[in-house]
């Protein structure tokens, strides 16, 4: 046998030393990147909304709303050296609160709860990591929040990307402290209050993420020997119940696994969107994720767990309409699942993926951005799947 081409001897390594440095070079090289984005002491902060945007989130017309400002009926705003008028989100929902003074029909232009209402709870959730599922339950949030409705984003994934997306570095921000950990742990937990942030989304608070949340994994099994109460099914809906009445629609961003935390997510809420990526391997997972799923919520059932739910709804995500065999796999689950099947899919566009390389979503970055094309077409289909949704919590509130 002949020597390797390069017979330098393998050095060998210890792999919790590597991968510890490769965590930090990453760590490193990530906030290197987000300094470059934001200003080091700055958060995020939402765009203004042009007049056509302003008209279509309130559901009027663009004339309608040039006669209301004509009339002096709603306050004036800044406009663009181009005399185009320019909306920030507080504006639109004190608009909107003016509009609903005068509606014909209560609750036209204020969409959310309503006396005797119950929150609305709604789980996104998927076996498999890249199934769009944190970009899908931020835009929904951002949509429902721009429609007027109060949400709380409750990020349970320890990866915390929807806690990112919000502007904040949860290995530094939260480190120790301030995740919907603290709310849920077994030893002390702090009231629910105390670890909501408010966002520079107007109309969205954020329970952050973080890696402490992998405690609440180990120390599960524990706390079932010791029988400690609440039970793990049970403490994130009794966390919420302290906050829940300031909110229309509370999002958990669930873990890509069917852990305690995503359980007891499960067992807080009243809607489910499970995301999948339209391809036979996609499918076949979420075929073992939904049987694990029934075993596991049959067990809690048993337990006692409430698990009467509002609607349940499969979401295509990532989807190529000019792709034949993604066509084909859609059609199988359309039959198979009929009407749980949402009617809109949400196409994989360059838009969603390059507002993400800044930390952003479609409904924070220009459209100027973008190739014109590329943003409607992405904006069209974000603003179909997520009206869907709030259609969806709208029946659930008898509407």
């Amino acid at each position: 046998m002949g020597n390797r081409p390069d017979s330098t001897p393998m050095v060998q390594f210890d792999i919790n030393t590597r991968i510890r440095e490769n965590a930090e070079d990453l760590a490193a090289a990530l906030d290197s990147h987000m300094l470059k984005v934001f200003a080091p002491d700055a958060r995020k902060e939402l765009r203004r909304f042009s007049a056509g945007e302003a008209a279509e989130l309130l559901g009027i017309s663009t004339s309608f709303l040039r006669k209301l400002h004509f009339d002096e009926k709603i306050p004036d705003v800044e406009s663009t050296s181009g005399g185009r008028r320019q909306y920030d989100a507080e504006t639109l929902l004190d608009i909107r609160k003016i509009l609903e003074t005068t509606a014909k029909t209560p609750g036209t232009y204020m969409r959310g709860r309503r006396e005797g209402d119950k929150v609305q709870v709604l789980s996104f959730l998927n076996f498999k990591g890249g199934s769009g599922k944190t970009t899908s339950s931020i835009h929904t949030a951002q949509r429902l929040a721009l429609k007027g409705l109060r949400v709380l984003a409750v990020d349970i994934d320890p990866q915390a990307s929807l806690t990112t997306l919000f502007g904040y570095r949860p290995e530094v921000d939260f480190l120790n402290s301030g995740t919907i950990y603290d709310a849920i742990r077994y030893d002390d937990p702090l009231p629910f209050s105390h670890i909501v942030q408010k966002t520079f989304f107007t109309g969205i608070d954020l329970a952050p993420g973080g890696l402490l949340l992998q405690e609440f994994e180990h120390e599960t099994p524990q706390a079932l020997r010791a029988n400690i109460q609440p039970a793990f099914y049970a403490r994130m809906a009794a966390a919420l119940q302290e906050v829940e009445d300031q909110y229309d629609v509370i999002i958990f961003d669930c873990p890509p696994q069917l852990g305690y935390l995503t359980m007891s997510a499960l067992c807080a809420s009243t809607g489910v969107v499970i995301t999948i990526v339209p391809n036979m391997l996609d499918v076949a997972s979420m075929s073992q994720f939904l049987q694990m799923s029934a075993d596991l919520l049959d067990v809690v059932s048993g337990a006692g767990a409430d698990m009467t739910f509002d609607f349940m709804r499969f979401l295509i995500n990532r989807y190529e309409p000019n792709d034949g065999p993604q066509q084909q796999v859609v059609a199988f689950l359309r039959q198979l699942f009929g009407d749980e099947v949402m009617v809109a899919p949400m196409l994989k566009s360059t838009a969603i993926s390059d507002a993400g390389l800044t930390q952003q979503t479609v409904y924070e970055v220009e459209r100027s951005a973008f190739h014109r094309n590329t943003y409607d077409r992405a904006l069209d289909s974000l603003n179909l799947v997520n009206d869907e949704i709030e259609s969806l919590l709208q029946q659930a509130w008898g509407r």
